[in-house]
């Protein structure tokens, strides 16, 4: 079994036809979907999504593009959400200078915000960071030194400082589709770098299709290309994979049942 653990089943381009996304997704051996939340004030949106499958999960955060809209969200009020039994993490939230959606220091201010509301409740804190390793790393180290918290870098596709540091700190290494791009050599030499037992896989859909999906809307299926990819990087079978990164998910995910506890 593999773990998509960040897919956004909740964006439009998933609307018409959610149902059989997830279905596809079962059908290639992805037993459990994480979708992850953008926006607190949509939150009941992703709610929803999580409520109608057995297999889908979700997160409760404000993704740093949407920082300065929802400074008024409190670590109260992502732990009370968070209380829910189908929210399995906080987040996404962190630092993106690429694009420089919001102020930086409101982006700042909403990840210190998640980070207390993930050491509160050991639920693992889903980390965007682009373009922002050396103030990443920062606030990382400032933030673990009041306190350990759970985390991944999602999507990973910084430097290896930034791998190194997360990895020192206690989190897990995230991979998507970026991984099995010809120009992701570099990419890949962090991956085989990383501890074994801190690796993820993702797909981030609709974003980042794999090859040979690349281009295509990408869906929670395609996270067995990334995981075929890391295999090969790792040097392991896919089978050796998908036991190493689901395994990894739920020692992570503590809130996530298994897949023999499962309903459905």
């Amino acid at each position: 079994m593999l773990v998509d653990s960040h897919c956004h089943l909740d964006f439009p381009d998933f609307a018409e036809e959610r149902a059989a996304v997830v279905a596809r997704a079962l059908a290639a051996g992805i037993g459990r979907m994480v979708t992850i939340s953008t926006r607190v004030r949509k939150f009941q949106q992703i709610l929803e999504i999580a409520e109608s499958f057995n297999e889908v999960y979700c997160s409760v955060g404000t993704h740093p593009h949407n920082a300065a809209e929802e400074l008024d969200v409190t670590a109260d009020e992502l732990v009370r959400l968070s209380g829910h039994p189908k929210v399995v993490a906080i987040g996404e939230a962190g630092l993106d200078y690429f694009y420089d959606r919001a102020p930086r220091d409101a982006q700042a201010q909403g990840f210190r915000t998640h980070i207390a509301a993930a050491r509160r409740t050991g639920l693992p804190l889903v980390i965007h960071s682009r373009d922002a390793d050396d103030d990443m790393a920062s606030i990382l180290e400032d933030e673990t030194g009041k306190g350990a918290f759970p985390f991944i870098l999602h999507c990973f596709s910084s430097g290896r400082r930034l791998a190194e540091v997360g990895v020192a700190l206690g989190g897990y290494v995230s991979f998507s589709g970026i991984l099995t791009f010809k120009n992701s050599a570099e990419l890949r030499a962090i991956a085989a770098d990383v501890p074994r037992d801190r690796l993820l896989v993702e797909t981030d859909a609709p974003y980042l299709a794999p090859i040979p999906h690349r281009g295509k809307r990408n869906e929670p299926a395609y996270v067995a290309n990334t995981a075929k990819v890391l295999a090969e990087t790792v040097g392991v079978s896919e089978a050796d994979i998908a036991d190493i990164t689901t395994g990894n998910f739920f020692r992570l995910f503590t809130k996530m049942p298994r897949a023999d506890m499962a309903a459905g």
